[in-house]
């Protein structure tokens, strides 16, 4: 630490957006892109008010950045200007930084020592400074296919192509393994690709990347589904080992409140995933909320994705709603205390382009026409707390009803886990009660030599995190097959015993 008086001189500054009259009329990113020289300026200003601090909570997995990141040593070789030396620090720890740059909530800001109180002028911008290192990496030539100069002879297949599955392929076949790649969508990416906005990260962002796994070696296959299209038996004897790495895609849906069968409601990712096929030239959306009003149920990032990708088609109107009230702006040391995740009012850029969110309330019924498509919702103010068992309920605060328009719902209220798919029980693989896949210590599911990493582990999660588990399960499948590995591994499994399903 050159300055250790950066973070005196300097306040957190975050990247500037597009102008919302400009921005909502595109799919292209949201945040400005400046010109060289001025975004070198200040992204080495902001890696300045690094502290380099004794214990750096940053990349403290319990707290801050899974996957181990060393970020205050890229932060000081950003502020000498070494873009080189930082992108190899970063990409030491992290094959696919500009993922993390652009969609990763940032627990390693809400655990920088600079987050612990408001009058430290906020944490230091790691994102943004993670971000320009990839996209310099990138602009300068620094990203090379890395090619294995060895080969183990053995084959292993990764089914699924979302950030957990490219991390293990990568690294898999850095290691010297010949890996195929399987995705049942008819391009790759998994989440990345279909659901997540153009306006989030554009797709040339993620097929840049690709180009270089496929460089260096990893095979990619799409439009299959591992289990129909290629069995079980075919794929045991094809194979050394297996990866699931096939999310948890399957949508929690309201089945209790009244009217949920009309026609325009949907589940949140019925509507993500037309609206980026659409972008990607697949024809307009089935399902686009052009003229329509449109009520978002859920107030996390996927409602916000569906805020942001309405409001582009061209919405009459957008209201997000969420069952919670609205948390603080700043952190509130007593329910959320550094450096743990903060409960604190998150906007998104989408909330500032149109729109209205509400608060601690509650659909009580969907209203629909003569010809059954739902027009109306009936909302209720409500608070959620705990029956005596400590199951959740909504308990209503008032008898007054609020009518509002809505030619278009969307569920937004998370993910119950892995899809049922016939792959799981041709290989007698049972979800846990979570919804989700099992493993031991190794990473090794019930069904030998099928290994299972990201969401499809954890439940619906962060890049970051499908990322981080891509990359120890990597290392996990290395040792099976060779008996040992030199991948790092920087995930210990967060554990549901194999007993309990």
């Amino acid at each position: 630490m050159a300055d250790p008086q950066g973070f005196l001189k300097h306040d957190r500054a975050d990247a500037k957006k597009r102008p919302v009259e400009e921005r909502v009329e595109d799919w292209r990113e949201v945040y400005l892109t400046p010109e060289p020289e001025a975004r070198d300026k200040q992204v080495r200003t902001q890696a300045s008010r690094c502290m380099d601090c004794g214990i750096p909570f940053c990349h403290s997995g319990s707290a801050g950045c899974p996957l181990g990141n060393l970020i205050p040593e890229w932060n000081d070789l950003v502020r000498r200007g070494d873009w080189e030396l930082a992108s190899d620090r970063l990409h030491a720890t992290n094959n696919f930084p500009e993922f993390t740059g652009r969609l990763c909530p940032a627990p390693c800001e809400a655990a920088c020592v600079l987050a612990i109180t408001p009058d430290s002028g906020g944490a230091v911008a790691i994102k943004r400074v993670e971000q320009a290192i990839a996209d310099v990496s990138w602009e300068q030539g620094l990203v090379h296919a890395s090619q294995s100069t060895v080969s183990s002879g053995k084959k292993v297949a990764v089914v699924g192509s979302g950030p957990a599955g490219l991390a293990a392929a990568q690294q898999l076949t850095r290691a010297g393994h010949h890996v195929t790649v399987y995705e049942r969508d008819d391009r790759l990416g998994g989440l990345l690709r279909y659901g997540i906005p153009e306006f989030k990260m554009e797709k040339k962002v993620l097929d840049r990347r690709l180009a270089q796994l496929r460089k260096e070696g990893t095979k990619f296959v799409t439009g299959v589904e591992v289990g129909v299209d290629l069995t079980v038996d075919q794929l045991r004897a094809k194979f050394d080992a297996v990866v699931l790495a096939v999310g948890a895609l399957r949508g929690r849906d309201d089945t209790t409140t009244p009217g949920r069968e009309l026609d325009g409601v949907h589940l949140a990712m019925d509507h993500l995933v037309p609206a980026n096929r659409a972008v990607e030239g697949d024809g307009p959306s089935p399902l686009s909320a052009a003229g329509k009003h449109v009520v978002i149920i859920g107030g996390g990032d996927t409602g916000a994705d569906c805020y942001g990708t309405a409001i582009r088609e061209g919405a009459a109107s957008v209201l997000q709603l969420d069952q919670y009230p609205m948390p603080p702006s700043q952190r509130d040391d007593e329910r959320s205390p550094w450096p743990v995740w903060p409960w604190v009012l998150r906007t998104y850029a989408a909330h500032e382009e149109a729109g209205e969110r509400k608060f601690a309330v509650a659909v009580e019924s969907f209203v629909g026409d003569a010809e059954g498509h739902v027009r109306e919702i009936k909302l209720r103010k409500v608070r959620v707390e705990k029956d005596a068992n400590g199951r959740r309920q909504v308990v209503p605060m008032s008898e007054e009803v609020e009518v509002l328009p809505a030619d278009m719902v969307l569920l937004a209220i998370g993910f119950e886990g892995v899809e049922h798919m016939r792959l799981l029980d041709d290989l007698d693989i049972t979800l846990t009660q979570r919804g989700t896949i099992s493993c031991g210590t190794d990473w090794q599911t019930t069904a030998p030599g099928v290994f299972v990493c990201g969401d499809a582990h954890r439940g619906a999660s962060l890049v970051v995190w499908a990322i981080a588990e891509g990359r120890s399960v990597a290392n996990a499948v290395d040792r099976f097959l060779t008996g040992s590995s030199d991948l790092p591994s920087p995930v210990i499994p967060n554990l549901i015993p194999l007993a309990v399903v």
